[in-house]
């Protein structure tokens, strides 16, 4: 069974592994339905209890795939987090953000009627509306929380400063963003803001969108894969990160375990106010992320992944120059790792 975390000072007790369902959407590459159900099912029979997912993946089908998947669990048993704000035209682009609290109240309701229950456990706002003061947003689902609709706030994608603007008009219990051996960019200002008022960070990307660990080629992706325009995964760029991977294999030798396990593990040891989100898209791939929970590294082997991968070595940027400046987590520091 799963060990259980805490969701910052105020949260819930959660599975020390999330499921991040983004996956399941399309964005990387076509889902087969049936399967991500059964993974969904497989998830919780291992002990997860976080599902973490986004109105906006797939306009939608994200929220009602959930919906399917839980319908015969009961509602207690499952930490439901929720993203909003991001906004979408018919053929899917991303048009911008929108985090005012009447959009607030009007997002949750669609939420809670796609999912088909009364309640969120974490709501959040999927990124800074740089229109709209983080206090207005914050205040607008502090209004849900006193209504029973919400309980408990989350953030995603700021920094340290607007967390702290956050917190302040309401107590906030984690943030997402993305950390792993190849973006480490929160260790500097974020991470230590959030240890200090006590939220837990839900890590996203913890194997870098199947960078490392081998789930992703180039050569088989969907014309769709948004990867395909990420700059780690372009050019010379794309070279250099599987060339620096590779020292990661002798390790995972070392431990009887896989890349991706060793990827994972490896975000475990940073702290049990962390939280990995794996994007599991079939039961295989859930399977051997959730063996991470097996592997124990000590100072030795923690130093030779320090070593194999030293932080900001990784070629490219997270997102694309658009994708980019809509991350407040970037602003003011040079968080590009």
């Amino acid at each position: 069974m799963i060990s259980m975390r805490k969701l910052g000072g105020t949260g819930p007790e959660v599975s020390a592994i999330g499921l991040g369902a983004m996956g399941f959407s399309g964005v990387y590459a076509p889902a087969d339905r049936a399967e991500s159900i059964a993974t969904i099912h497989a998830a919780l029979e291992g002990g997860i209890n976080l599902i973490d997912t986004g109105d906006f993946y797939g306009t939608g089908h994200n929220e009602l795939l959930i919906a399917e998947a839980l319908r015969d669990r009961r509602r207690d048993d499952v930490v439901l987090s929720v993203k909003f704000g991001a906004l979408r035209d018919p053929a899917g682009t991303f048009i911008g953000f929108d985090t005012r609290p009447a959009i607030v109240k009007n997002a949750l309701a669609h939420s809670l009627n796609r999912l088909g229950t009364d309640y969120l456990d974490v709501y959040r706002p999927a990124r800074l509306d740089q229109n709209v003061p983080i206090e207005e947003t914050i205040g607008g689902i502090a209004e849900m929380v006193q209504a029973g609709y919400v309980r408990h706030i989350g953030l995603s994608e700021v920094s340290a400063d607007t967390i702290r603007r956050a917190n302040a008009v309401h107590p906030i219990v984690d943030l997402q963003i993305e950390y792993s051996l190849l973006s480490r960019g929160i260790e500097e200002s974020i991470l230590p803001a959030c240890r200090e008022l006590g939220i837990a960070i839900t890590a996203y990307a913890v194997l870098s969108r199947g960078l490392i660990g081998g789930a992703w080629s180039k050569a088989n992706a969907s014309p769709s894969d948004f990867r395909l325009n990420a700059p780690r995964f372009q050019g010379e760029n794309l070279d250099k990160n599987l060339a620096l991977l590779e020292a990661l294999n002798h390790i995972a030798e070392a431990k009887r375990a896989t890349v991706a396990q060793i990827a994972v593990a490896w975000v475990l040891h940073r702290g049990d106010d962390i939280i990995p989100l794996i994007g599991s898209r079939t039961r295989a791939q859930l399977t051997d992320s959730l063996g991470a929970l097996d592997v124990v590294l000590d100072a030795a082997d923690l130093a030779a992944i320090e070593a194999a991968i030293p932080k900001g070595s990784v070629a490219g940027e997270r997102y694309n120059t658009h994708g980019m400046a809509s991350l407040d987590s970037e602003r003011g520091a040079a968080l590009r790792n």
